[in-house]
């Protein structure tokens, strides 16, 4: 970089030479809002003007004059000529630019810098890349309107603010920051951008905050946050995204929050995969468009709205510890969380048995129950013709053993039955002379009962149609006791 001549420098360009060393501020700025908007940087005068050589020059050690202050550059209205290249510096002063309009991209790409701040002010791009921040990187209110911001693999002490950021990239990444590693949050609160957010790999200790941001890639991912650790990703109070947001494999310990969020997507508007959440709040302001994809994911807490749910709900693998709907109690809501299932496209088992283990573990084994009878049922859709016939059969029966007083209710009515056929006609004796007399109630309970012996049925037989009828209530009855034995043990296990 040429050594700067102090004679050289413009007037605006002497004052914040002269105000370097004491950190004060050079306001350039008239005091007229419309005169000073950085939208209309680009017609400001001479006596507004500094050029980027000036900025960093003086942050490289230009200017070592003593003070009893710390050295800070603080710059406020001005047109930045130029382009601002930091690149690899070692940047030992704050970095304060404010209502500033810079006509080239900012570089601190594999800086090491202390706090930087671009705030309210009309940038092309900031590229910070392998960056080394001891501090704050703040760029509140500014506008990226041909680049967007690059933090690849960088590393900050404080936090990130892009609140009432807008950067315009269609049809790439707006945000860049793949691997950055945080020491505070990152505050994205009311960030408009154009093109995507992306954080694969991110390492977010304070969380990352969206509220009320709007991501807008409408042929690819808004937000692309796979295997992201964090302890809260808050996107809601009217977050948007139109394009998938995506957090595959992301470990979020404490909260996931999309209340009152809005997705827009193609084909998948949430994508879950195997991500770990400590509570999901999943309460949309309105039904999406695409699928949710929680494949593989786990959550601690589930707390979502009915309408939040799309067409297609991917949750084979999904686990919960515990559900919450619409303020609504688990046992009140199992009619909701079939119909939430059944979302799922095809049949897939374990959805089923995640839900009623959910409903034992509150112990509600009715819910339980009603929730394995229904598996059963979507199951029979599956399977071939005669497969289809024994499920209804065994549905009817006894629910699939879910419902075993079922066969309590077939056993009454066959033995009334029963005891009707049998008192129309006269058995014959097998040995005559022995055993007690005929009585159609206790032989047809004889028949029914395949454990224990009231006499009845070796006293006496039948033959011709009378005899098949015999052989069919015996065959009855070892099935439905079979299906209350197995109904009882199931209950046994299960306390």
């Amino acid at each position: 970089m040429a050594v700067l001549n102090y004679d050289e420098l413009t007037v605006a360009e002497r004052a914040l030479w002269d105000s370097f060393p004491a950190g004060r501020w050079v306001d350039l700025r008239t005091g007229t809002p419309e005169d000073d908007d950085p939208a209309r940087g680009e017609h400001w005068g001479p006596e507004r003007t500094v050029r980027a050589e000036v900025l960093a020059a003086l942050l490289l050690g230009g200017n070592t004059e003593p003070s009893s202050s710390v050295a800070s550059l603080r710059l406020s209205g001005a047109l930045i000529t130029g382009r601002l290249d930091l690149a690899g510096a070692e940047i030992s002063h704050l970095l304060w630019l404010r209502a500033c309009r810079l006509e080239q991209t900012v570089s601190l790409y594999a800086a090491s810098t202390r706090t930087i701040r671009i705030t309210n002010s009309r940038v092309p791009g900031v590229d910070a890349g392998l960056a080394r921040i001891e501090g704050h990187l703040d760029l509140n209110g500014s506008v990226m309107d041909t680049g967007r911001l690059s933090l690849i693999n960088a590393h900050a002490a404080g936090e990130l603010v892009l609140n009432g950021v807008l950067i315009a990239a269609p049809g790439e990444w707006a945000v860049f920051a793949g691997g950055l590693v945080m020491g505070g949050a990152v505050f994205c609160q009311g960030l408009t951008a154009r093109g995507g957010v992306r954080l694969p790999g991110a390492q977010l200790p304070g969380g990352l905050f969206m509220q009320g941001a709007r991501l807008e890639s409408p042929d690819g991912m808004a937000l692309l946050a796979d295997n992201v650790t964090a302890t809260v990703v808050d996107l809601s109070e009217g977050f948007s995204a139109v394009g998938t947001v995506r957090l595959r494999g992301a470990r979020i310990s404490d909260l996931l929050t999309l209340e009152g969020a809005t997705l827009v997507g193609r084909d998948t508007t949430l994508f879950g995969v195997g991500m770990q959440v400590g509570t999901f709040h999943f309460g949309l302001a309105a039904e999406p468009a695409g699928a949710v994809d929680l494949q593989g994911a786990r959550a601690a807490v589930l707390h979502d709205r009915k309408r939040s749910w799309p067409r297609e709900v991917r949750l084979d693998g999904f686990v919960y510890d515990s559900l919450r709907s619409d303020g609504t109690f688990l046992h009140e809501d199992v009619a909701h969380r079939l119909a939430w299932i059944r979302r799922s496209p095809g049949y897939a088992p374990q959805p089923y048995e995640q839900l009623a283990a959910c409903y034992r573990q509150a112990g509600h084994d009715d819910d339980a129950r009603r929730v394995l009878l229904e598996k059963q049922r979507h199951r029979r859709r599956t399977l071939n013709p005669p497969g289809r016939v024994w499920g209804y059969l065994l549905d009817a029966a006894v629910g699939y053993g879910y419902r075993p007083w079922l066969s309590a209710l077939w056993m009454a009515t066959l033995w009334l039955l029963g005891s009707l056929a049998f008192s129309a006609r006269s058995p014959v004796q097998t040995k005559s002379g022995e055993g007690a007399p005929f009585n159609p109630f206790v032989y047809t309970i004889d028949l029914l009962f395949p454990i224990g012996d009231f006499g009845q049925r070796s006293a006496w037989h039948w033959t011709g149609s009378t005899q098949w009828l015999a052989y069919l209530l015996i065959t009855i009855g070892w099935i439905l006791t079979t299906a209350v034995v197995a109904g009882i043990s199931r209950t046994l296990n299960r306390n």
